[in-house]
């Protein structure tokens, strides 16, 4: 897309702006797979992610960064581990292996995809 704007062939709950996602709105937002779509521009997308019980994901083909929203636990980025906690800011480079464990019932964090396949 050229512009930015939300994906209209995807579902979502935010049709009303574009620019804006708060965390109200992306609870009750549709899920694709795993996560909502919320925004999308040029190549960047903003997903929102709250797994119950275990974390199913497996290594994405794009660069992205996850910002914890609420919740704690642990996180797996290829052979690290550390824990996290709301504010905090893991990148992922594509295709690495990566995963949340042991995270609490309120964990939700944003998700933001951008680049080409392969990471830059």
């Amino acid at each position: 897309m050229g512009s930015a704007a939300l994906l209209d062939e995807r579902p979502c709950s935010m049709a009303d702006t574009a620019f804006h996602a708060t965390v109200e709105r992306a609870r009750e937002a549709p899920k694709l797979g795993l996560a909502a779509l919320l925004l999308s521009h040029g190549s960047m997308e903003l997903e929102y992610y709250a797994p119950r019980g275990r974390d199913s994901q497996m290594p994405h083909d794009r660069d992205e960064l996850y910002i914890v929203i609420s919740g704690q636990g642990w996180f797996r980025n290829g052979e690290d581990r550390h824990e996290f906690g709301p504010g905090d800011v893991m990148f992922v480079p594509a295709k690495v292996e990566h995963r949340f464990e042991q995270f609490s019932d309120d964990f939700a964090t944003w998700v933001i995809f951008w680049g080409p396949k392969g990471g830059e």
